[in-house]
C-alpha cells in the first residue's frame, strides 16, 4: 500500500499522509513524502496541499522503530536524514504548500507543518508544538529557527524550552497556524486558500516567496541542523528515559 496518497484537483496536487493509525514519520513514509512533493511540481502542479489523517495530522518520527535500531547510529542518522529531507523538499518547494491540519502535529508533525506556506488547523482540542524536551530530545537550531520565525523570540523560547503542545486556538493567538476551520473543512480551507493564492499574478507571487522564505532555507542546511551531532546525543542517557517513558504511555 501507498503510504501517501496524490491526487489531482485543477493545478492543485493534494498529497495526503497515509500510514495509518497516527502517520508515524518512518524512512519509507518520509522518502515517500519527499518524492511525491518532488513530482507534483515537476508534473506541473501549480500548488500543493499536505493533509494527514483524521485526528493525527502526523504524530512524528516513529520513535518505537527508532528504538529498535538500538545502538545502530547508521541506521539511527538514515532514519533522521530521510526526515530532515522531507522537511527541506516541502520548504524548498518551488510551488506554494498548504499545510491541512484535521488534528494533532507533535515534534515532526509540527516541523512538516512549519515548512509548508500557509496552515490551517481543525478547531478544537487538537494540539500542535515542539514538545522535543517533554521526551529526551533538544531541538536542532534550524528546527528551532522555524518556530521563531512564526511567533516571535520570546513566545518561541517558552514553547520550545517547555516542549509545549498547544492547542488550535492559542495556537492561532501566537501565530503557530494561520487559520482555523471546522475538522471536516480543513482540507476545503486549504484548498481555498490556496486557490486564492494562485490566482495572482505567477512570476511576481513566486519571486516575492522565494526571498519571504530564505531564511527558512537556510535554517535546515547540514550546518544548521548538525545531525551527527543531534544523532550522538540521541545515546544519553536522559534521552533514552524519556523515549523509553513515552513508548510505555503509547502502549497504555
Amino acid at each position: 500500500m501507498p503510504l501517501v496518497n496524490v491526487e489531482t484537483h485543477g493545478q492543485i496536487a493534494r498529497i495526503t499522509l497515509a500510514r495509518p493509525p497516527v502517520n508515524a514519520l518512518d524512512p519509507e513514509l518520509c522518502d515517500d513524502l519527499t518524492r511525491a512533493v518532488r513530482q507534483a511540481a515537476e508534473q506541473g502542479a501549480a500548488g500543493i496541499v499536505l493533509a494527514g489523517g483524521p485526528k493525527v495530522f502526523s504524530a512524528g518520527l516513529d520513535v518505537p522503530f527508532l528504538l529498535s535500531l538500538g545502538d545502530d547510529r547508521a541506521r539511527v542518522r538514515s532514519a533522521w536524514q530521510a526526515f530532515f529531507a522531507a522537511a527541506r523538499t516541502l520548504a524548498s518547494s518551488p510551488v506554494p504548500v498548504v499545510a491541512a491540519i484535521a488534528g494533532h502535529a507533535p515534534a515532526g508533525g509540527c516541523v512538516l507543518a512549519l515548512c509548508c506556506d500557509y496552515r490551517v488547523m481543525a478547531e478544537g482540542p487538537y494540539r500542535i508544538g515542539l514538545n522535543e524536551t517533554q521526551v529526551g530530545l533538544v531541538a536542532p537550531e534550524g528546527i528551532q529557527h522555524l518556530m521563531r520565525r512564526v511567533v516571535g523570540s520570546h513566545r518561541a523560547e517558552r514553547l520550545l524550552v517547555g516542549g509545549e503542545l498547544v492547542e488550535s486556538a492559542r495556537a492561532l493567538a501566537c501565530g503557530l497556524v494561520d487559520e482555523l476551520a471546522a475538522v471536516d473543512e480543513v482540507v476545503t480551507r486549504a484548498h481555498a486558500w490556496l486557490e486564492g493564492l494562485l490566482a495572482l499574478p505567477r512570476m511576481p507571487v513566486l519571486q516575492t516567496r522565494a526571498i519571504a522564505r530564505a531564511d527558512l532555507l537556510a535554517a535546515l542546511e547540514p550546518e544548521r541542523i548538525q545531525l551527527d551531532r543531534f544523532v550522538e546525543a540521541w545515546t544519553h542517557p536522559d534521552t533514552q528515559a524519556g523515549l523509553k517513558a513515552l513508548v510505555a504511555r503509547l502502549g497504555k
